[in-house]
C-alpha cells in the first residue's frame, strides 16, 4: 500500500503527506455518505410507517405496542450506516 502511495505521488506530483490527507478525505466523505444515505431512506420509510401506525392507533388503542414497534424499525437502517461510518473512518 505505502509503495502504491509513493508510485502515485511520483505520478500525479503529489507528497504522501497530500496522498494520507486525500485518503483521509475520501474515508470522512464515505462516512457522511453512509449515514446521510440511510437517514433518508430511514425518513421515508417513517413518513408511510408512521402514518399507518398513527391512524391503526386512533381506531384501535390496542395495536399500540405493535405500532410503536413497526416505527422503530427504521431507525434501525440509521444504526446500520452509522456502523459502517464508524467502520471507514477508523479501521
Amino acid at each position: 500500500m505505502a509503495a502504491e502511495a509513493v508510485v502515485a505521488a511520483v505520478d500525479v506530483g503529489m507528497t504522501v503527506e497530500q496522498i494520507k490527507a486525500t485518503q483521509l478525505g475520501m474515508k470522512a466523505l464515505g462516512a457522511g455518505i453512509a449515514v446521510g444515505f440511510t437517514g433518508i431512506g430511514a425518513g421515508i420509510a417513517e413518513m408511510a410507517i408512521g402514518s399507518a401506525a398513527v391512524g391503526a392507533t386512533a381506531e384501535n388503542k390496542d395495536i399500540f405496542g405493535l405500532a410503536l414497534i413497526f416505527t422503530v424499525i427504521p431507525e434501525t437502517i440509521v444504526i446500520f450506516g452509522l456502523v459502517v461510518a464508524l467502520l471507514l473512518l477508523f479501521v
